[in-house]
């Protein structure tokens, strides 16, 4: 099988959306971009997370097309796609239906530096992308302005977004946003929150270059 490390990855990432509450049922996708290549493995659409196997994940071309898997392509494909194609530094794309962030999205608010984790993002703030229809190339070029210097965007009335340059940094950035998410749905329960600094958030985003990556095998 083509590609089986990849695969296997995601089969297990998969698993660790549900166990992380970070997503319900079938919902979310999961990708991973083999550069060399110019491939991209990619979840199946309505398939059980905990039923996939590695070969049900679908191994496909920038241009739409399935290289290897008899399966249906995630309807996400060219959302995907966009940041494999513009970004460098993007090898592996998270989406989730998480709680907090999708109550932001559907409230069309950003997460500000309401907390250093924030930061994670690559910027002072997660920004809210324009509303697209799900699996639309509009949808596509929406997260992918909303995410421009950024590592995650939420995407108006959906759900949230992030990019690494690995699945396990994907994964944890989706994972450290939701819970920032969280904390700031339930501090604006209580009154406003108290934002961090430009100042602040730039010392940060030099930290996070080290301290918020995963160690991950080269």
């Amino acid at each position: 099988m083509r590609f089986e490390k990849e695969r296997q990855l995601i089969v297990e990432y998969g698993k660790k959306l549900i166990t992380s509450n970070l997503t319900k049922g079938t919902g979310g996708n999961i990708s991973i971009f083999m550069r060399n290549e110019k491939l991209m493995a990619i979840t199946p659409s309505g398939i059980d997370y905990f039923e996939m196997k590695p070969e049900d994940v679908l191994i496909m071309d920038l241009h739409g097309n399935v290289i290897d898997g008899d399966k249906r392509p995630s309807s996400e494909y060219s959302m995907h796609r966009i940041f494999y194609e513009k970004r460098e530094d993007i090898n592996a794309v998270v989406h989730v239906h998480s709680t907090y962030s999708t109550t932001l999205s559907c409230m069309n608010w950003e997460l500000p530096a309401m907390h250093y984790l924030v930061a994670i993002s690559g910027g002072k703030n997660v920004r809210c992308s324009e509303y697209a229809t799900f699996g639309t190339e509009e949808l596509a070029i929406s997260a992918f302005e909303g995410m421009k210097d950024r590592y995650a965007v939420f995407l108006a009335n959906h759900g949230l977004l992030a990019g690494a340059k690995d699945l396990p940094n994907a994964f944890n950035k989706a994972e450290e946003i939701e819970f920032c998410a969280e904390i700031y749905c339930r501090t604006k329960a209580l009154g406003e929150p108290k934002i961090l600094s430009d100042a602040e958030m730039n010392k940060m985003l030099g930290l996070f270059q080290s301290y918020g990556q995963v160690k991950t095998e080269e």
